[in-house]
C-alpha cells in the first residue's frame, strides 16, 4: 500500500511516515508543490493521496486536478485553511475529504480507510483512463444538472446553492447512483467541516434539505428512501 503526501511541514511528514509505515503503508513525500506533480504525471501508483492546501510554490489543488486526469485515486486534504470556501473548493476538485489540522492519526487512518473502501480498496489507483461516462463533467439529476468543473448545481439558468455538507452528501450519491446506500454507509463518508462525525440525526437533516433543493414540485423523487435500509439515488 502506497501512500503520497504533499506537505511542507517535516515534522507532520515524519509523524505521518512512522505512524503510516507501522500500519504497512510505503510513504512517498514531498515538500513542494512541483515535485509532487512531477510525479503523478507520471503515474499514478498510489493507494492513498494526502495533500496540504498551501504549499511554498503552488497548492494541492494543482496536484489534485493532474491526479484526477489520470486517477481515481482516493485523494484526502489535511490542512489549516479549515473555512468553508476552503472545503468546498477541495470537493469541488473532486476530493475525497477534507481534515483540518490538528488532527489525530487515528481519526486519518480511520478516514483513510474509509475512503479505499469508497473507491474500490485502492484498486482504482492503477487505473489511469479518463474518467468513466457516469463521471463526466455534467450529470443529470432530476431537471437539475451537476457540473463536477464548478461544482454548481443548476435548475435552467437558476443555481441551487449548496452547503458544503449537502454538496458533499450530493457527490457520495452520485458516485453510487442506483446502488442502495445504507445510512451506516453515509455515515462512515460524511463528516461535517469541523472534522467530526455527521450523526444519524444530522444525516436525517441534510438528505430532507438535499431533497428540498433537488425535487422540484410535481417532479419525480430524486432520492428514494428504502424503509429499514437506507436511500438511493435514482
Amino acid at each position: 500500500m502506497r501512500v503520497l503526501i504533499a506537505e511542507d511541514d517535516s515534522i507532520i511528514v515524519e509523524g505521518l511516515k512512522i505512524a503510516l509505515s507501522q500500519e504497512g503503508y510505503e510513504v512517498v513525500a514531498f515538500s513542494d508543490m512541483n515535485s509532487a506533480l512531477e510525479e503523478v504525471k507520471e503515474e499514478v501508483h498510489f493507494d492513498v493521496c494526502l495533500l496540504d492546501i498551501t504549499l511554498p510554490d503552488g497548492d494541492g489543488y494543482q496536484i489534485c486536478r493532474a491526479i484526477r486526469e489520470k486517477s481515481d485515486v482516493p485523494i484526502i486534504f489535511l490542512t489549516a485553511c479549515d473555512d468553508e470556501v476552503h472545503t468546498v473548493l477541495a470537493f469541488e476538485n473532486e476530493a475525497d475529504d477534507y481534515i483540518p489540522k490538528p488532527f489525530r492519526i487515528r481519526e486519518l487512518m480511520a478516514r483513510m480507510k474509509a475512503v479505499q473502501r469508497r473507491r474500490g480498496a485502492g484498486n482504482s489507483s492503477n487505473d489511469s483512463d479518463k474518467k468513466s461516462d457516469d463521471e463526466q463533467d455534467l450529470i443529470e439529476i432530476g431537471s437539475n444538472v451537476l457540473d463536477i468543473r464548478s461544482g454548481k448545481v443548476m435548475c435552467g439558468k437558476e443555481e441551487i446553492f449548496l452547503s458544503a455538507a449537502e454538496y458533499k452528501l450530493l457527490l457520495i450519491f452520485v458516485r453510487n447512483r442506483g446502488q442502495l446506500l445504507t445510512r451506516q454507509q453515509i455515515l462512515n463518508s460524511m463528516w461535517d467541516s469541523a472534522g467530526d462525525f455527521v450523526n444519524d440525526n444530522t444525516l436525517s437533516v441534510y438528505v430532507k434539505r438535499l431533497r428540498k433543493k433537488l425535487e422540484q414540485e410535481g417532479d419525480e423523487p430524486v432520492i428514494e428512501t428504502v424503509r429499514g435500509m437506507g436511500y438511493r439515488m435514482v
